[in-house]
């Protein structure tokens, strides 16, 4: 067993943009926080894993789809699954956002 720290809290930083952070990852499954401030931009693109994501703060509007035409809006207590490749990203903020990401299998990271 082990406490994950701070997973899921909003996290401002200093310009004020969005930010990610990993907390824990075994080779099956990698959970962190994605926080994305009210007005801010969501720059990801897809994924080469499964996500899901459980809003903890925060207001906004999750877009999915090639054209972005899949609208959910988004809230505390909001749990999303997103499949591995599809286009997606959060818009609309209105309010600090904060999601505890899980990927499963972890996700992939740039060395």
């Amino acid at each position: 067993m082990q406490l994950i720290d701070n997973a899921g809290r909003f996290t401002r930083t200093a310009d004020g943009s969005a930010y990610w952070t990993e907390q824990f990852r075994v080779p099956d499954l990698s959970v962190g926080t994605y926080s994305i401030p009210a007005g801010g931009t969501d720059g990801q693109s897809p994924h080469t894993e499964d996500e899901i994501y459980v809003i903890t703060a925060g207001q906004a509007t999750l877009t999915a789809g090639p054209d972005g035409s899949q609208r959910l809006a988004v809230g505390p207590g909001s749990v999303v699954y997103v499949a591995a490749g599809e286009a997606h990203r959060f818009v609309d903020i209105t309010e600090d956002l904060a999601a505890l990401v899980l990927f499963a299998p972890a996700e992939e990271t740039c060395a």
